[in-house]
């Protein structure tokens, strides 16, 4: 029998800063948006942004993986791959390049 930790986070990893940037260039209102807009809508650090943008950082805990995704006006699983499974973490291929 597996014993999960629930007080553990469930964390996501970008599919792509590549796919982030697309996805900047036309958010769901059809206009871009800029980075510190982007950090300033979904409420996270401009850091986190910045990193996820330049692959300095590919790991976000679920809360701000979907307020990042909604800011897009995009499903969160366009944007991440949530990153646990059976207990284990890892990224997967897509995540990684």
């Amino acid at each position: 029998m597996s014993k999960e930790n629930p007080t553990a986070q469930t964390m996501y990893a970008i599919h792509s800063s590549d796919r982030l940037k697309v996805l900047m260039e036309r958010v769901g209102t059809g206009e871009a948006i800029t980075s510190r807009e982007l950090a300033a809508t979904a409420g996270v650090a401009h850091g986190t942004i910045g990193g996820l943008m330049s692959g300095a950082q590919r790991i976000v805990p679920v809360e701000k993986a979907q307020a990042i995704a909604d800011a897009l006006g995009v499903k969160l699983l366009v944007l991440f791959v949530e990153m646990e499974r059976a207990g284990r973490s890892f990224i997967p291929a897509q995540a990684s390049a």
